[in-house]
């Protein structure tokens, strides 16, 4: 679990985040989702220990990140597996260098070990019959696999996600989205994705965070999404003629 209490970040006198306080919980995905400007990214970036907030305190699992030596950072970083939108792989590196890359940085593997690791997450996410390609020559779904499959090779307790659908067909983003949800739940990880793609809101929000000019306007799950009487929620997630239709459909069944 990831505690959030009164986070603020402000660049150079302007405040970006204005106190969040929040909770993102273990085995459940949880979504950050807002308008551009909303102060997502800073948010996220915030999670990963990448930038330091102006006031407030981030706890992982009880500990506060400020708290916390250079070399308790570095062991936290360990445990964090991420996600890029763009996939961020390695184009000189086949499938499997890329997936090995972080237990090469993080830890004392034989090559034997590595290898072995490396096997079982490619399998995991089908791509084991891919493992000697280069990024370029797989499709760009399979390179999103490839990224998860180098998120969860050290076996992180906590994995984010930055915006894992961008670019993706609606049945691609669809296996990425359950892919992603199976994983939370059979790692039991604390699992964090910042996304625009409402599809993804409405199929695997089991935690949502939406965020508003830098404040939490509401928290709550995709069940009751439909729910809510925020009028900015409700403009954004329905935004579409066809979520609209999905919305009156949901209203209608109460």
């Amino acid at each position: 679990m990831i505690k959030v209490k009164n986070l603020h970040k402000s660049f150079s006198g302007e405040e970006i985040l204005k106190g969040i306080d929040t909770e993102f919980e273990k085995g459940k995905t949880n979504l950050i989702i807002g308008q551009s400007g909303a102060g997502k990214t800073v948010f996220l970036k915030c999670l990963l220990g990448l930038i330091t907030p102006t006031e407030g305190s981030i706890e992982y699992d009880g500990k506060a990140y400020a708290t916390l030596d250079k070399e308790e950072q570095r062991e936290l970083r360990k445990n964090m597996g991420m996600v890029f939108q763009g996939g961020a792989l390695f184009d000189s590196m086949t499938v499997a260098e890329n997936v090995m890359f972080p237990l090469k940085m993080f830890t004392k593997q034989t090559k034997s070990q590595r290898l072995d690791r490396v096997r079982k997450v490619l399998d995991r996410v089908d791509l084991l019959n891919v493992d000697k390609k280069f990024p370029s020559e797989i499709s760009g779904g399979m390179q999103k696999r490839v990224s998860i499959a180098r998120a969860i090779v050290n076996q992180p307790k906590y994995l984010f996600c930055d915006e894992p659908n961008s670019g993706l067909d609606p049945r691609t983003a669809i296996l990425i989205d359950n892919l992603i949800q199976e994983i939370t739940k059979e790692y039991d990880i604390t699992t964090v994705i910042n996304t625009h793609d409402m599809n993804s809101v409405l199929e695997i929000g089991e935690n949502i965070i939406f965020l508003k000019d830098g404040r939490l306007e509401w928290q709550g799950n995709k069940d009751i999404i439909y729910k809510t009487e925020s009028e900015s929620l409700s403009n954004f997630v329905y935004s579409s003629d066809l979520f609209k239709k999905v919305r009156e459909v949901q209203l209608k069944g109460i």
